[in-house]
């Protein structure tokens, strides 16, 4: 079972709007390409929790809270063009965005049947 060439960004963010923007950019510079886009799908942000005492020797019960939230998305391209792939390469992205492309040629084992492939 073969299945059309498919492009996956993942976007990372500590900004939800610099990422929206981003993922924005994308999807539109994909679209003046020919290519069909699925997404933005939001991920899970990822929280983490920092505690700090506010003063070094007294006072153990003063605590500062801190959290740090990383805002997720994902899209897919399928079926890229030549162009997509070109105007992609050459896009400009806002600072604070982190991106991971990973291009799939082939079927994914969940989408053949195939427990064992």
């Amino acid at each position: 079972m073969a299945t059309q060439p498919r492009i996956r960004i993942k976007l990372k963010s500590f900004d939800h709007r610099v990422i929206d923007e981003a993922a924005n950019k994308i999807i539109r510079t994909a679209l003046a390409a020919g290519a069909q886009v699925v997404g933005p799908v939001p991920l899970p942000t990822k929280k983490k929790s920092i505690v700090v005492t506010t003063s070094p020797h007294t006072d153990k019960d003063a605590r500062e809270h801190f959290k740090i939230l990383t805002h997720k998305r994902l899209i897919d391209i399928v079926s890229p063009t030549n162009k997509t792939i070109d105007s992609l390469q050459h896009l400009d992205l806002p600072a604070g965005v982190g991106i991971e492309i990973k291009m799939y040629t082939h079927c994914h084992p969940r989408e053949s049947g195939d427990p064992y492939r």
